[in-house]
């Protein structure tokens, strides 16, 4: 016996409401947004800004940083130094040593391998930072200019040294200007980025 008109019309109609229903089951997928990655200028490869996982990189010496110097069993040689505008700093009896892009270890090293030739035969040298050179801040913010670094800061920590944000900033993120090893480092970030010594940050002023 063969199904009637009517029979087939609601058959149809049954198959068209389960595909309905079953679209609106569907949720639309999810798409990850992320902060827009610094770009680094240069040939350097520096890692992309992750914003769970970023891990600054290993701290070098520059202009404006203070060091404490320490020769053990040589007090005339332990003493602060100022890594000067040429990037390198004076001790006494070895004169002007490199110091600009190294660690404090490293420097620490530099200074020993120079006593040594000639000054004195086992040298124990530790280097430890006083005090981190500054960092900038400019743009849409009550007080721009040049503060002390504070260790932890984040970009909103340079905004609110700075006075806080002028009526006309945008707020949620800034631009981060950073030197790497000799490389140029320019990008937008959140608020909560990591700031190092030396960085420049600029507030923008908002469109409307």
């Amino acid at each position: 016996m063969r199904p009637s008109r009517f029979t087939c019309r609601l058959f149809v109609m049954l198959l068209a409401g389960l595909a309905v229903a079953g679209c609106m089951r569907r949720t639309a997928p999810v798409h990850a947004q992320a902060y827009p990655a610094p770009v680094y200028t240069g040939s350097a490869a520096v890692p992309a800004y992750q914003p769970q996982s970023y891990t600054p990189p290993a701290y070098t010496l520059d202009s404006g940083d203070r060091l404490r110097v320490s020769v053990f069993g040589q007090e005339g040689l332990s003493n602060s130094y100022a890594v000067d505008a040429a990037g390198n700093v004076n001790i006494a009896l070895i004169g002007s040593v490199p110091a600009r892009g190294l660690t404090t270890a490293e420097l620490a090293r530099a200074i020993a391998d120079r006593l040594r030739q000639g000054y004195i035969r086992e040298p124990h040298v530790s280097a430890e930072i006083e005090a981190h050179r500054p960092f900038f801040i400019l743009g849409e913010v009550t007080t721009p200019g040049q503060y002390p670094y504070v260790a932890n800061m984040t970009a909103e920590t340079a905004v609110a040294i700075a006075g806080g944000y002028t009526p006309r900033a945008q707020k949620g993120k800034v631009a981060l200007t950073r030197n790497v090893n000799g490389q140029i480092w320019r990008g937008n970030v959140p608020g909560s980025f990591p700031l190092a010594p030396g960085d420049t940050v600029t507030v923008k002023e908002r469109w409307f």
